[in-house]
């Protein structure tokens, strides 16, 4: 299962925000501030922290035979209830490991979207699903169930980043940044309230780290015209 999500900042406005939590983000905004960055653009960057933020938006999708050929398709959660999605998702994702072969992928899903996702439901009151739950588990236990794209092409170099973006560039991938991109989720979500076009930008990223997997493995693309949405 190939997942990706989208986060925003738990209010649109910093003082929408309850009053303790103002303070508490207030004094994590001084440790990360840039020079010269208002209060305005630091919340705005607020959404990355599962502490401060939320989930709007989780896609999952999966590689399929049709005939002779791959296709992918695709679900997303998604919308302004994140316990709703969240619930929803959780147990899509408890039935799809029911396989002990099943695998979750995610582009810098180790640094981002597991662990945000888990303390995202623990938040939310929900129990942990027990591929999120590696309390004791040992580092390569963790890299066999919940495979990192990112991680992977870093082949054990632990400073180098690279972005989805990128790889999709040097690996000749279709990318999928052709409407918005992350820094644009809040104000689609706050402004326009289009909650669909943040899942269908979500549901590229998805296809777009499910091709690369496959480039890793030297293995062919999917067509374009064989992806569809569930």
């Amino acid at each position: 299962m190939f997942i990706d999500i989208e986060t925003v900042p738990q209010a649109e406005k910093l003082d929408q925000l309850p009053e303790h939590l103002q303070k508490l983000w207030l004094k994590k905004a001084s440790q990360i501030a840039a020079k010269d960055e208002t209060d305005e653009e630091l919340f705005k960057r607020s959404g990355i922290y599962a502490e401060f933020g939320k989930i709007v938006c989780i896609s999952a999708g999966k590689i399929f035979r049709r005939g002779d050929e791959r296709a992918y398709r695709v679900k997303s959660f998604y919308g302004p209830d994140e316990c709703s999605i969240l619930k929803e998702f959780a147990k899509v994702l408890e039935n799809f490991m029911l396989n002990p072969q099943h695998r979750i992928c995610a582009h810098n899903g180790q640094e981002f979207d597991f662990p945000y996702i888990s303390r995202r439901l623990l938040i939310n009151g929900f129990k942990l699903p027990g591929i999120f739950n590696i309390a004791g588990a040992k580092p390569w236990e963790v890299r066999e169930s919940l495979l990192d794209t990112l991680q992977l092409w870093k082949f054990g170099d632990y400073k180098h980043y690279t972005s989805l973006e990128l790889l999709c560039a040097i690996f000749n991938i279709p990318t999928p940044k052709d409407d918005i991109n992350g820094s644009q989720v809040s104000d689609v979500f706050y402004k326009e309230g289009n909650y669909e076009r943040i899942a269908r930008y979500c549901e590229k990223d998805t296809l777009a780290i499910a091709q690369l997997l496959l480039r890793y493995k030297g293995e062919p693309l999917i067509p374009q015209e064989n992806f569809e949405i569930a």
